[in-house]
């Protein structure tokens, strides 16, 4: 768990978002949870897996997001990128355009951060959301069977208006 930032300090959040959230391992993940997530007409959060912005990149993350949306146009999404407690990871992300970055370390490195993402027009969290459903288990399962898996977490879930 992060470290605890004061409510309503510039730039960060700690309030997990209202759609469903996917984490993802790879493109295969990303377009079956936008596929399900556009039939089931529902806006979904594609998360990365804890720390990939510092063993993966930013650059990763991004291009798989954009060929994620090109292969799903339809689908409504946010994405979140995991930095962990790597402040020059995070760095990365705001200056690649992730639209929301997680740090988990210090509290006055948040802040720092929280700053230089505000004026990069970033999304700062400091915890990782809960996640309906985790493909990590899913890595090689073919494309059916990852929109299935999909399909029905998202049928299971109570929709929040």
């Amino acid at each position: 768990m992060g470290p605890h930032i004061p409510r309503g300090a510039r730039g960060l959040s700690e309030t997990p978002p209202q759609s469903p959230v996917f984490v993802i391992h790879a493109l295969m993940h990303a377009i079956a949870a936008l596929s399900a997530a556009t039939e089931a007409g529902r806006p979904v959060v594609l998360l990365s897996a804890p720390g990939a912005g510092i063993y993966a990149g930013p650059g990763w993350f991004k291009a798989l997001v954009d060929a994620a949306r090109e292969a799903a146009p339809e689908a409504r999404l946010s994405a979140v990128l995991d930095c962990g407690d790597n402040p020059g990871a995070a760095q990365g992300a705001i200056r690649a355009g992730i639209a929301s970055v997680i740090f988990t370390g210090r509290q006055d490195v948040a802040e720092r951060l929280a700053g230089i993402a505000a004026q990069a027009g970033v999304r700062l969290l400091t915890d990782r959301p809960a996640a309906a459903f985790d493909l990590r288990d899913l890595f090689f399962a073919d494309p059916a069977t990852l929109r299935r898996y999909c399909a029905e977490c998202l049928a299971s879930l109570r929709v929040i208006c």
